[in-house]
């Protein structure tokens, strides 16, 4: 039984988090519209939405889809708008909203890395955009189905005065959302649980409870998490735990503890978390599309490094080799199941 709709929602992209926030809010009674490309709204239609969260499966059968951002800017008054889609799609999405900005609702940004809201807001304003972060590990079986591997929930920066709303919602609809005050603090936070085992994993084709299991590849993990905190630090932007995840013991463990107690206490948090589930560079990879966010986590902590008259070699490498693998300039199979190497180019 759903109640009365009570928020208006364009979600873009209805991939893992786009059908597992759009559709759990759907389901609470929310009018939801998943805006997705042409070639994948018949197969939507077709397939339906379904969330299986632990025993409830969660079935919406008929989905509001449309493949064109001003035709569904002109029939609904979108009270906000939640990007999902992958950090390389970013650019591409913001492309698409040239003459139709005044149109646009605030946009909630739940995309991984650190540098989305500034091109959001670098089009829409500073009062449009807002920060948040999922931590609730989701897995997506096949076209439309969506399965929450591990529940967390979902930060949300207090930065508007719609963040309360958003919070008040997505409880509603399940989703364990809570307020998060430091907003650039929340998202460097995030993309310190991402950096790990996510990079050498694509790399090497390795489980991360293999690489973690390697003392040698833990201290490549422990360098590049270090050389993150060394980045934050100079932005002084601070380490905060997140519904679920807590990022501020995991630093501490990492930077300050000798590498080799704290990679016997990183494997086991490991082993309960996600273990031998090839992270998400891994799957970009597998997939072929030639694309992967590795640019936006490694590759913008080295970034920021250079800005700031910092080094962060470790990133930068791990970025270096995933992309040369991804665009073809490196076999893969110079890497693949070869820790060896990856140990020799970097310590």
């Amino acid at each position: 039984m759903t109640t009365k709709p009570h928020l208006k929602i364009l979600v873009f992209g209805a991939g893992a988090i786009g059908t597992y926030v759009g559709g759990s809010l759907m389901n609470q009674g929310n009018e939801v519209v998943f805006l997705e490309r042409p070639s994948m709204i018949d197969p939507l239609k077709k397939a339906g939405l379904e969330i299986s969260v632990f025993e409830k499966k969660i079935r919406l059968p008929d989905p509001i889809l449309f493949d064109n951002l001003s035709e569904s800017l002109r029939e609904f008054h979108f009270d906000l708008a939640i990007l999902a889609v992958k950090s390389y799609d970013t650019d591409e999405v913001i492309k698409g909203w040239s003459g139709l900005e005044e149109l646009m609702p605030p946009v909630l940004c739940l995309q991984n890395g650190v540098e989305n809201e500034q091109k959001i807001r670098a089009v829409l304003g500073n009062d449009r955009v807002l920060s948040g972060t999922v931590t609730t590990a989701i897995g997506k079986p096949s076209l439309g189905k969506i399965v929450v591997e591990k529940l967390r929930g979902i930060g949300i920066a207090g930065e508007s005065k719609l963040s309360q709303t958003i919070v008040t919602a997505m409880n509603e609809a399940g989703l364990n959302a809570e307020l998060i005050d430091h907003a650039g603090g929340m998202k460097w936070s995030k993309m310190l649980t991402n950096l790990l085992a996510n990079a050498s994993s694509a790399i090497l084709r390795l489980s991360p409870e293999k690489i973690f299991n390697n003392p040698d590849l833990y201290k490549i993990e422990v360098l590049q998490i270090r050389e993150t905190l060394n980045v934050m630090n100079k932005l002084d932007i601070p380490v905060v735990n997140l519904p679920g995840t807590p990022v501020r013991l995991m630093a501490f463990l990492i930077q300050y503890m000798p590498i080799w107690l704290s990679r016997f206490i990183m494997k086991r948090a490991m082993s309960s978390g996600r273990g031998g589930k090839m992270p998400s560079f891994y799957l970009d990879l597998e997939s072929g599309r030639k694309k992967s966010e590795v640019i936006f986590l490694n590759g913008a902590v080295a970034r920021y490094a250079e800005a700031n008259g910092l080094d962060a070699p470790v990133n930068q490498t791990l970025n270096d080799v995933l992309m040369g693998i991804v665009e073809g300039s490196i076999p893969s199979e110079v890497y693949d199941h070869h820790p060896q190497k990856l140990i020799q180019k970097i310590l």
